[in-house]
């Protein structure tokens, strides 16, 4: 299958393509590399696949003619990079999405894998939240994602498959590592600082998943037959990792020795707060086989956070934080206002 991963150079991208290449698919990647200065380790463990170096707000549709499929993970990423300018992020992540899905089905393209979010359920109500369970986003980031669902929904039919993976909050090493995810996060600051330090009062529940799962979960998705998958969501994760964020603390200050559990003076509640049950993809997608649990998780990180000798000022720095690189990128005029690069600069 030739299949087209969008942001194949970000946090998850760099894991999902080598995966999809293992697998005998025939990928080429489209990304306009806004994490480039967020290497982690040598730039040789980049996946080498031809690039449409492109913002995809820009694509045309002959760049999507001939693929089979599209991964289409290229976002503004998580909460506090959506906070930054709402409007560009429903630019991107709502607009910006339909507009690719549209020209993906004029150019024949058949399955369209839409990387979606438990952000999704938000401030959710019910003891556990399936793929049936009301949205009730409480951020821009999770609107857009609500958005972008419920217009590609529109775009289906006998020719054209949409599918949602609403994925878990994601954790893992990847050579385009963050810090500004949960479990990453915490391991971090134990690390460096010998506190696991906790923002809120760690009572909000958060799903989990690694990113190697949420890169089975699309390569499962993309094997499987168009009557099981066609125009659905799935919840992307085990129901059994979910975890209270004061759980997840508790777990990385047992794995990072002598660090200790440390609340913000004005910790208070997270107003996101969500269970979520991933029983669908697991009994509907047989191949879809997750194999890590938030224990193993705080394990690899703490132990890349050795092997690398990550300091305090680069955790605390900009260049492993979403929406610290992109202020550093605007702020230097890398980048202007619309988030693209004012000088092209090529991608090895």
């Amino acid at each position: 299958m030739r299949v087209l991963v969008t942001g194949h150079l970000g946090y998850v991208g760099v894991v999902l393509t080598p995966m999809l290449q293992a697998a005998g698919h025939d990928v080429v990647g489209l990304d306009s590399d806004l994490y480039r200065n967020s290497t982690f380790g040598p730039v040789s463990e980049l996946p080498t696949v031809p690039n449409i170096e492109k913002d995809v707000r820009d694509v045309t549709i002959a760049d999507l003619e001939g693929f089979d499929a599209i991964v289409h993970l290229a976002a503004l990423s998580n909460d506090p990079l959506g906070d930054l300018n709402p409007q560009l992020t429903y630019d991107i992540n709502h607009r910006g999405t339909v507009r690719l899905a549209t020209l993906a089905k004029q150019a024949g393209v058949k399955r369209f894998i839409f990387s979606s979010s438990c952000s999704n359920y938000g401030a959710g109500v019910e003891s556990w939240l399936t793929e049936e369970s009301a949205f009730n986003p409480v951020t821009p980031y999770g609107i857009s994602k609500v958005r972008s669902e419920q217009d590609l929904l529109k775009l289906a039919d006998d020719n054209f498959s949409p599918i949602f993976t609403r994925s878990a909050t994601a954790y893992g090493v990847s050579c385009r590592l963050r810090f500004d995810l949960v479990l990453n996060n915490l391991t971090a600051w134990a690390y460096t600082t010998g506190k696991v330090h906790l923002k809120s009062d760690g009572s909000a529940w958060r799903p989990i998943v690694h990113i190697e799962d949420m890169a089975r979960a699309f390569t499962a998705i993309l094997h499987a037959p168009q009557e099981k998958i066609h125009a659905q969501a799935f919840n992307v994760g085990r129901t059994e990792e979910n975890y209270t964020i004061r759980e997840i603390a508790q777990i990385v200050a047992e794995t990072v020795p002598g660090s200790t559990l440390r609340f913000a003076d004005d910790a208070s509640p997270d107003k996101r707060n969500y269970r979520v049950n991933c029983d669908k993809i697991l009994n509907t997608l047989p191949e879809f086989k997750p194999q890590w649990t938030a224990r193993k998780g705080v394990q690899e990180v703490y132990a890349a956070l050795q092997k690398h000798g990550v300091t305090l000022d680069e955790f605390e720095g900009a260049r492993y934080k979403r929406v610290g690189q992109i202020k550093s990128l605007l702020e230097t005029g890398q980048l202007d206002e619309t988030l693209r690069w004012r000088v092209a600069v090529s991608v090895s």
